[in-house]
């Protein structure tokens, strides 16, 4: 929701063939923090994580329960959670194995995610198994997170391209994706962990998941801009029928294991496109904005995400 006044931008006006409501899944505390060179403090994660929640945000994934060598910067998890008893929001978390899941549902834990890849060389590197091995190892942690009425959240990188094998063939994605529905994960969410999609590209993915039998409610996408294409690719997305979109506030995030990942699509430039084609979120762009900026000082960089740059400079 934008301000209110004689001059509030965007102006809406909505196009054909596009959902009423998109959910925007706020990855910026977890995917984009886990990026930074530095380690960000508990406490400013916890404020982070509930301006994020203040501002509309009703999904905002909090943390990473992987083991503090690989992800030193999520390596406060059981200290951060406890810190958001209180937040107003679904807290989904990454959970790498049965020890990750074990310390999530210890704390309360009731969304979790787990991280698969449609790439044997990003398995290998990520996750240090082949595409089959890890999802053998997902198997008992989803079937004990059902046991449990947690939700489960199904990661899968490297949809559209590998920066090691280049092209991925979709109906290898198509048979990943599958599989990891078939364990029972509740939704999938399908990266383009190096930015490399092209709308045509979208619509042919998602054309033939539904043709596999995986339904668009059960889809969300997550997009980054390395190439400027993530709003494109959201459009087009959304054209289809997706409603779930992942986002980082104020464009922060990469992925540590694929160096050529550049920031995810910044939740406030979705936002700005939403809002002008009518579309709710529940999310406040102005308080976005500045939770965004504020996070941006204590990083000590300027925000990457244009609609933050230029909201903010308007104030300014």
């Amino acid at each position: 929701m934008t301000a209110a006044g004689p001059e509030a931008l965007p102006m809406r006006v909505p196009a054909k063939n596009l959902p009423a409501h998109v959910r925007v899944h706020e990855v910026g505390a977890r995917d984009g923090l886990q990026n930074e060179k530095t380690v960000v403090p508990t406490e400013v994660k916890a404020e982070f994580i509930h301006r994020l929640a203040d501002a509309g945000l009703t999904t905002v994934e909090a943390t990473s329960f992987v083991h503090p060598k690989w992800v030193p910067q999520l390596a406060d998890a059981e200290e951060l959670f406890p810190l958001l008893r209180d937040v107003n929001a679904e807290l989904p978390v990454l959970v790498p194995n049965a020890r990750g899941l074990d310390r999530a549902l210890a704390l309360g834990a009731r969304r979790i995610a787990v991280f698969g890849s449609a790439t044997e060389t990003f398995a290998s590197r990520n996750l240090n198994r082949t595409v089959d091995e890890s999802l053998a190892m997902f198997e008992p942690v989803v079937a004990r997170a059902r046991e449990d009425r947690v939700h489960v959240r199904g990661y899968l990188s490297m949809c559209f391209g590998d920066p090691w094998e280049g092209a991925v063939p979709i109906g290898q994605v198509v048979r990943v994706a599958k599989a990891l529905l078939d364990l029972g994960c509740d939704e999938l969410s399908l990266g383009d962990t190096i930015g490399v999609a092209t709308p045509g590209h979208v619509v042919a993915l998602l054309t033939a998941l539904n043709e596999a039998g995986v339904p668009t409610s059960a889809i969300g996408v997550h997009f980054h801009d390395t190439y400027g294409q993530a709003l494109a690719n959201t459009l087009v997305a959304l054209q289809q029928g997706v409603t779930t979109v992942d986002a980082s506030a104020g464009g922060l995030g990469g992925c540590p294991y694929a160096k050529s990942a550049t920031g995810n699509l910044a939740t406030e430039d979705l936002v700005w496109m939403l809002d002008g084609l009518g579309i709710e979120t529940g999310v406040d762009l102005g308080r976005l904005t500045a939770t965004s900026a504020w996070m941006a000082e204590r990083l000590g960089r300027p925000s990457p995400s244009r609609t933050v740059r230029a909201l903010s400079h308007k104030e300014s």
